[in-house]
């Protein structure tokens, strides 16, 4: 397919989809498809699953990808309109619910530890749909009490002696940092900045995928799409991160974008890889087949950098 083939590929998705290419591709301002994502396809999927306690599945993290925790960031990543009143009720439940002793989000119950992996992604969502910043604070002060020694973010470093950041759990709080940050949250936004700067060097200084030690590549898994990725990181959402913050080049960006280009289709594509095992609400796009989902997100990377 050319270019505008792949376009008009793109624009025959759901509106969420829409939404984005105008946004992201075509610089056209569509409010109103943003607006129809609460009506339409995924996004009203998603609505009709909330049940009248204001959850999904069961409660907050339970089961994994059809919990409220996970289905409020499938919508953050919709872009649904961030002033949906049902939403913003949904998020202040879990406000009132599920705070720990550290300030941060628990993913069960009030025996569990908190994990930053989770508090990253609730704050990435709580911050898209404007929550009351001191609701935020204690989530915040959770965040910035675990940064690394090498500059990033491991969910395991309040449970176990833990040396080294991972990249799951990096991507993850920064996708929260930015959102806070592109939202006009003021508490200790010059500490969260400078974690987001130490945390972006740390996965440059991997060079996205490789080893800094031995340049060996990491976790194979890094290098296969999947969407939605959860809490599982790979290449494209790294880069996709980088283009949403407005993230500069890099030189040691080259090898992943390289890695993208590789795995473009021939028709100007990209697939969706297996996805990740457990119960769904519904399936957006089906595992081995051509993803607007992959195909969008790697295109606006291609943009921002000019590639």
């Amino acid at each position: 397919m050319s270019k505008d083939g792949v376009l008009k590929w793109l624009l025959k998705g759901d509106v969420s989809i829409q939404y984005q290419v105008h946004r992201d591709l075509l610089s056209t301002d569509r409010n109103d498809l943003r607006d129809s994502i609460s009506e339409e396809g995924f996004g009203a999927k998603f609505l009709s699953k909330r049940k009248t306690d204001g959850h999904w599945g069961i409660k907050f993290y339970q089961p994994k990808w059809t919990s409220t925790h996970y289905t409020l960031l499938d919508l953050r990543n919709l872009c649904i309109a961030p002033d949906n009143p049902i939403i913003k009720e949904s998020v202040e439940i879990i406000l009132k619910n599920e705070k720990a002793e550290d300030g941060g989000i628990l993913p069960i119950g009030k025996t569990q530890v908190t994990d930053l992996c989770i508090n990253g992604m609730f704050l990435n969502y709580a911050s898209y749909f404007k929550t009351n910043e001191n609701h935020l604070k204690s989530v915040v002060d959770c965040i910035l009490a675990q940064i690394m020694p090498d500059g990033g973010f491991n969910c395991r470093s309040n449970r176990f002696l833990t040396v080294h950041s991972s990249l799951h759990t990096t991507l993850s709080v920064l996708e929260g940092i930015t959102e806070y940050e592109l939202n006009s949250y003021k508490y200790r936004l010059k500490e969260l900045i400078m974690a987001k700067k130490s945390a972006i060097e740390f996965i440059l200084m991997h060079q996205l995928f490789l080893s800094d030690r031995t340049g060996d590549i990491i976790n194979k898994d890094f290098l296969r799409f999947s969407y939605p990725r959860r809490w599982r990181y790979d290449i494209l959402s790294a880069l996709d991160y980088f283009q949403y913050s407005k993230t500069d080049w890099d030189d040691r960006m080259q090898p992943a974008v390289k890695m993208l280009l590789k795995k473009r289709n021939k028709e100007g594509t990209w697939n969706l890889r297996a996805k990740h095992p457990g119960k769904v609400h519904f399936d957006m796009e089906k595992a081995g087949q051509p993803s607007r989902w992959n195909t969008l997100r790697a295109l606006r990377v291609l943009k921002h950098f000019m590639i």
